[in-house]
């Protein structure tokens, strides 16, 4: 086989890689996304802490933020190994262009990055799904919690 016929051979196998950081990509998109709407959430709760008046709303507003922090947390986990999986992703595809051109065999090294890579993503999406669980546990506990005082929330709130 000549030089190039077996590096067309490696980007060969390095396109499903490539496609897999893309997906990723798509993941991480949506992620950054949630964070940012829990961020500006918790700037709208921070604006109205200094304007109420009552104890039960105080309260209220506190547990928000308190949960805030909590998605917050999630979400951050999320992103962090799910960047760790793309990365891990990367080692693969580098992995294969040095393994076409070393006489040592690391496909195991290939594979448990790969095995790795996925084991990383499966953690992000379980810290995704835990996320948007909270979210939607406190946005029926707020819901709830307004039709019991007799008003429907308002607009762009809770």
């Amino acid at each position: 086989m000549t030089p190039t016929a077996g590096i067309a051979a490696v980007i060969q196998l390095a396109v499903a890689p490539v496609f897999l950081l893309a997906a990723i990509a798509g993941l991480l998109n949506v992620m950054s996304t949630r964070l940012g709407r829990i961020i500006d959430r918790a700037r709208v709760i921070e604006r109205r802490i200094p304007q109420t008046k009552r104890d039960e709303q105080l309260a209220l507003l506190r547990s928000e933020t308190t949960t805030l922090w909590r998605r917050i947390d999630l979400i951050n986990w999320g992103i962090r190994l799910c960047v760790t999986g793309a990365l891990t992703v990367c080692l693969v595809i580098v992995s294969l262009f040095v393994g076409a051109f070393v006489t040592v065999n690391i496909s195991i090294v290939i594979a448990v990055l790969f095995v790795l890579a996925m084991f990383l993503m499966i953690a992000g999406l379980l810290f995704l799904l835990r996320e948007v669980n909270v979210s939607t546990r406190t946005m029926r506990q707020g819901l709830e919690i307004a039709l019991e005082g007799g008003t429907a929330p308002q607009p762009g709130q809770r």
